[in-house]
């Protein structure tokens, strides 16, 4: 059974004529009688009678008009629904990032963005406590478009190998603590062997991972008082005075302009970051190709 035997049909009954029903259609005569025979072979009914003219319903006709009526009106709506939702969905862009990259970097660059292209509807992905777990929102279709620091040091970028990718800019973390009376860390690094209260991200963090891999190549004698995997907290509790924080540098620069934080050490302790956007090898419609265009021409035009 095919839902254009249902159409047929009821254009039929609308124009009491094979021939107009077939103009209606836009199909031969010889191709309307053949759906509308194969329709009632299907059903094991005669629905019209062809000896008429014009042509009349037979008894099981009159009977079948309601359910075809019905039938087209609903599987109409629900095509129109399916496509309202997919079109709807399809318009929504997709990103996942890290929580820093969205308060310090997403807001200014996506405004520069919207400036070339009318963007739509952007939706940011919940925040997802580890980074393995963000990694998994690109592989599984989940989001779009995947905005994060890289590393050398972090392997877990390499899974992101096989994605288009664009480098978006470079960022520094840095040790950072508040300073004493004197406008001096009150926890300097790299001095001495006193222990250093340390504020962590914890084990499963992009910075945890890129920060272990330089606490073994660069030893200090650190002591985890605190442990959160986002940068803002670490940064309320370096504001409070309880100890040192590898920061983003770009969310610091109003606490350093205003000298409520300071270096806890010098460049030495810097981690070099990448900040690249990754997608999804094939998108999904006009609106994401484009931005992708823009971004990569926003990247140019950034690194000239």
């Amino acid at each position: 059974m095919e839902l254009k035997w249902f159409e047929d049909f009821l254009s039929v009954t609308r124009c009491y004529s094979f021939t107009r029903a077939a103009e209606e259609r836009h199909i031969t005569q010889s191709a309307l009688s053949r759906r509308i025979r194969q329709l009632e072979d299907w059903l094991g009914v005669p629905l019209f009678d062809r000896k008429t003219y014009p042509v009349t319903l037979t008894p099981e006709g009159q009977a079948f008009l309601a359910t075809a009526s019905e039938t087209v009106f609903a599987m109409s709506h629900l095509r129109n629904d399916m496509h309202l939702r997919y079109s709807q969905r399809t318009a929504v862009m997709r990103f996942a990032m890290l929580n820093t990259l969205s308060l310090t970097f997403f807001p200014d660059w996506i405004k520069q963005i919207s400036l070339q292209q009318p963007l739509g509807y952007i939706r940011l992905c919940d925040q997802k406590p580890t980074f393995s777990e963000l990694i998994t929102l690109l592989h599984s279709g989940e989001t779009d478009f995947l905005l994060t620091y890289a590393h050398d040091s972090v392997s877990l970028i390499q899974q992101l190998s096989s994605f288009p990718m664009l480098r978006l800019g470079t960022e520094r973390a840095i040790a950072v603590c508040r300073p004493d009376s004197d406008g001096k860390p009150l926890y300097p690094i790299g001095f001495g062997r006193d222990p250093i209260p340390y504020l962590s991200y914890g084990h499963h963090t992009f910075f945890a991972h890129a920060l272990a891999e330089m606490f073994s190549r660069k030893p200090l004698p650190l002591t985890t008082i605190y442990e959160n995997g986002m940068s803002i907290n670490l940064k309320a509790m370096a504001l409070s005075g309880s100890g040192v924080a590898w920061l983003p540098e770009s969310l610091v620069q109003e606490e350093f302009s205003r000298g409520i934080l300071v270096r806890a050490g010098d460049r030495h302790w810097d981690m070099p970051l990448d900040i690249r956007l990754y997608r999804q090898p094939h998108l999904r419609n006009h609106q994401e190709e484009a931005f992708w265009l823009s971004a990569k021409g926003e990247t140019s035009v950034s690194a000239a």
